[in-house]
């Protein structure tokens, strides 16, 4: 990290921002009493192996041989591809199985009429990922490749307290948060989601294979990126894979706006994916360390160490850029305006037309920013533990401690300030004026403290539930159109030309499905599944 000031500091020191400013972060120890004194807290790094996570996980043991699996590998230098690809026949069954190696991978599963035709599909599909550099290997040999930690630099808070009004601890470092009208959402780094009401009750939880990244909503629905390089729907009850990215692409910040996902990554790459995991388009930006990508109807906001970037929907065309004083650690988006933190302790204002507005003045590194509607007040959380509010002017209002680490990301929304922490708190902030107002003269409200259960239960996202009953739901169908698995809504009433989206990896050709609900995406052009999803028993 670059130089930062103590708070018993008076005199700002200059500096540059670097790589690891950018893309470097560690986190502290829980603050005390004793911590907030004027001196330098001490640091500690919270990285895969200090908080309990293995970087790479031992290899699976090597399957004995059988005439009817075939195993491939493709491991590219370079921290290109790392992936496999297994198929197994048995009789009129083919299995198929593929991901990262030393992952537990998806598995698909087709039946045939006879073992000729088994045997004609599983060749086909051995002979498409030869043709693409697949090779015949041992399971077991290569191992798994570490997943890039987000690590950050967090020192304990000098200011006085901010009225946290409960505090939800969700288990390890928490990156992802959503807050909708009554659930408020957090992911952690274990894999760990939890969606909460303000009383306390877990309304919702899943453990997915990585990390968290982040939780994203768009219209009804609410995604999860997570560090196997994966987008997963949290509709229902079991985590469905709704987008499936490169696994070589390491995966900074993501964002979906009407159904296309976009994926900002370690490298400052921007690239778009259609509601059919189809690469639209893909950018590199000036800079790397891509912590910031938001999407309106407008354009593509993408943020990283040079400055933001503006691109258009239709082809990736560069419709402007604006530099900032330091690299960019966070972003937001409000109607008319973008909002970007950065390394060098700003949060750097620009209209949707790319017109420099306000920078407000911090004292550290800002992780986290967010706006109220219209942008009438601007927040920001840093590396020091505090939270911050200015006025649209950019003029600061107030700066407080978290009491529960430095923000990775916030929300606001209705008088409350809600962050996710490097302590792994989901925290809800009263930033009403006469909250605050009491809290600068030293009275804040006990928080309440809420728990997350112990273990979550991880399900496969191919669990598959069957049922007979069509009465309640839509009836989707697998069918194969130019040579790809696309769905179809077969129930009256829908669009007939149009495709579904689906989630892949339990796509069979032929198959019929029933699902909760299925809804038109907002401009047209398709649909999407909504809720639970069983397979409807033939």
């Amino acid at each position: 990290m670059a130089t930062k000031r103590t708070p018993s500091t008076t005199k700002k020191s200059t500096r540059k921002a670097s790589p690891s400013a950018a893309s470097t972060r560690t986190t502290s120890a829980p603050r005390t009493a004793a911590a907030r004194a004027p001196a330098p807290a001490a640091k500690r790094s919270r990285t895969a192996a200090s908080s309990g996570r293995s970087a790479a996980a031992p290899a699976p043991a090597p399957a004995a041989a059988d005439a009817n699996r075939t195993y491939l590998e493709l491991s590219e230098d370079g921290g290109g591809s790392h992936k496999f690809y297994e198929v197994v026949i048995d009789g009129t069954k083919v299995s198929i199985r593929y991901g990262r190696i030393g992952d537990g991978g998806q598995k698909q599963e087709q039946k045939f009429r006879t073992a000729a035709e088994a045997l004609g599909f599983a060749q086909k599909k051995i002979n498409e990922k030869k043709k693409k550099g697949y090779e015949a290997a041992v399971q077991g040999v290569r191992q798994k490749r570490a997943v890039t930690r987000r690590t950050i630099t967090s020192k304990p808070s000098a200011e006085k307290d901010a009225p946290v009004l409960w505090k939800f601890d969700s288990g390890d470092d928490a990156l992802g948060i959503y807050i909708d009208t009554k659930l408020f959402w957090v992911g952690n780094q274990k894999g760990a989601v939890f969606a909460v009401t303000a009383d306390g009750t877990i309304e919702q939880q899943y453990k997915l294979p990585d990390g968290v990244k982040c939780i994203i909503a768009d219209d009804d629905w609410r995604y999860a990126g997570c560090d196997d390089g994966n987008v997963y729907d949290l509709g229902g009850h079991v985590p469905r894979l709704a987008y499936e990215v490169e696994e070589n692409v390491d995966i900074f910040w993501i964002d979906i706006y009407r159904g296309k996902l976009c994926v900002s990554d370690a490298g400052g790459n921007l690239a778009i994916f259609d509601h059919e995991n189809e690469t639209n388009w893909r950018k590199k930006s000036k800079g790397y360390s891509g912590w910031m990508v938001r999407a309106d109807e407008k354009g593509v906001y993408h943020g990283h160490s040079s400055g933001v970037t503006k691109y258009a929907w239709k082809d990736g065309k560069t419709v402007w850029e604006a530099k900032t004083k330091g690299a960019v650690l966070f972003g937001w988006q409000e109607a008319s305006d973008v909002y970007a933190g950065t390394s060098e302790d700003k949060i750097h204002v620009f209209t949707k037309d790319g017109k420099p507005g306000v920078i407000c003045d911090c004292d550290d590194s800002i992780y986290s920013c967010a706006a109220s509607p219209g942008g009438k007040y601007i927040f920001g959380g840093d590396s020091s533990s505090s939270v911050y509010c200015f006025d649209s002017a950019g003029k600061r209002l107030w700066k407080l401690a978290t009491g529960c680490g430095s923000a990775y990301s916030m929300q606001y929304r209705d008088e409350r300030l809600y962050i996710v922490t490097t302590d792994g708190a989901l925290a809800c902030i009263d930033v009403s004026e006469e909250a605050i107002q009491k809290a600068q003269a030293g009275e804040v409200p006990a928080a309440r403290d809420i728990k997350a259960p112990s273990k979550v239960e991880e399900i496969p996202s191919t669990q598959l539930e069957t049922t007979r009953d069509t009465s309640k739901g839509v009836i989707v169908e697998c069918v194969k159109q130019a040579g790809k698995l696309r769905m179809r809504v077969v129930s009256p009433g829908f669009k007939s030309s149009y495709n579904c989206q689906f989630p892949r990896n339990i796509r069979v050709e032929g198959a019929k499905y029933v699902v909760d609900d299925v809804r038109e995406v907002a401009g047209g052009g398709f649909y999407r599944v909504l809720g639970e999803i069983r397979r409807l028993a033939q």
